[in-house]
């Protein structure tokens, strides 16, 4: 059943974004990119790439809230290398892949599981966040309340889950209900506990998202024309579609669900061939950001050997 609900969620959503871009396929051919415009998308590819080293220097301290000590470099280039894993079928070998380098690094796997856990729901946090600030003019009039009422229930689920105060209990819950005949002061759990509440990588993940965001916005302006006032809908808008994309099931990367959200909320503020075609390219800039990191990480681990061998 698992599988039959994602491939219909990724079926039901590029159909929908398949449909849109029929639709408005001749005002989206008629959009001419220039070179200023290109410029301004390669600025837009930059910030993507250095939002994805920002996110692996706060999955650092995630570890670092979880008693671990790392090399920011060395697990920065490990979450680059393995983060367009993401798109792999499953949405879960990206994760698979640092908590092994974790273990490799003689982190508890653990901390390691636990880190990959904490990493996204912080991201949700930051993007329910930036949706609670920006998004109130998205939603529909006479349902406005409602969905507000939603936004801060669901932030503060959040919120309240990383708090050291439930999330610790639910760990000693879950390892003494793994093994029975533990000691209650056990070491291994007294290292998985945090010590304080997480709000740096939490503040970290607002970053990681406002650089997003932004690239966003960029990619808009290349196409089309964004003025001041129109910044606080583009953000909310992108924030709402970038945590569905997060958080529903059977999309690797967010793929289709996220481009079906914004074309949804968008479409109805700026021309819909504007945002169809914004999308589409943040999208590809995105996946280069992706290759590109993880190229560079590559790299950059490469040569970090040679000079030890030399």
């Amino acid at each position: 059943m698992k599988k039959v609900l994602r491939w219909f969620i990724l079926g039901g959503t590029l159909f929908f974004v398949g449909k849109a871009l029929k639709d408005h396929w001749l005002e989206v051919s008629s959009i001419h990119i220039d070179a200023a415009a290109w410029a301004v998308l390669s600025i837009a590819t930059g910030l993507t790439l250095l939002a994805h080293i920002w996110s692996g220097w706060i999955w650092t301290w995630v570890l670092q809230e979880l008693n671990q000590s790392v090399s920011a470099s060395e697990f920065i280039q490990v979450y680059l290398k393995t983060n367009i894993a993401k798109y792999l079928p499953g949405n879960v070998w990206h994760y698979y892949g640092r908590i092994l380098a974790a273990k490799n690094a003689n982190v508890s796997v653990g901390a390691a599981t636990l880190s990959v856990l904490l990493e996204p729901l912080l991201m949700a946090a930051a993007a329910l966040i930036a949706v609670v600030l920006f998004g109130s003019q998205l939603a529909v009039k006479n349902t406005n309340i409602w969905v507000q009422i939603l936004q801060f229930l669901s932030l503060a689920v959040l919120l309240t889950a990383v708090h050291p105060w439930v999330l610790n209990p639910i760990i000693r819950f879950l390892y003494r209900l793994k093994n029975p005949n533990s000691q209650p002061e056990n070491q291994y759990i007294s290292d998985l506990s945090l010590k304080r509440y997480p709000l740096r990588p939490l503040l970290g993940e607002l970053i990681f998202l406002g650089l997003r965001g932004t690239g966003f916005i960029l990619t808009m302006y290349a196409l089309g024309s964004v003025n001041f006032k129109q910044i606080p809908i583009l953000l909310g808008g992108f924030s709402f579609a970038w945590v569905l994309g997060l958080v529903v099931p059977g999309a690797p990367g967010g793929l289709g669900v996220f481009e079906a959200t914004a074309i949804t909320i968008l479409q109805h503020r700026f021309p819909a061939a504007l945002v169809i075609s914004a999308i589409a390219l943040y999208r590809l800039m995105s996946i280069f950001a992706e290759i590109a990191g993880a190229g560079l990480a590559s790299l950059d681990q490469h040569l970090t050997r040679q000079k030890i061998n030399i």
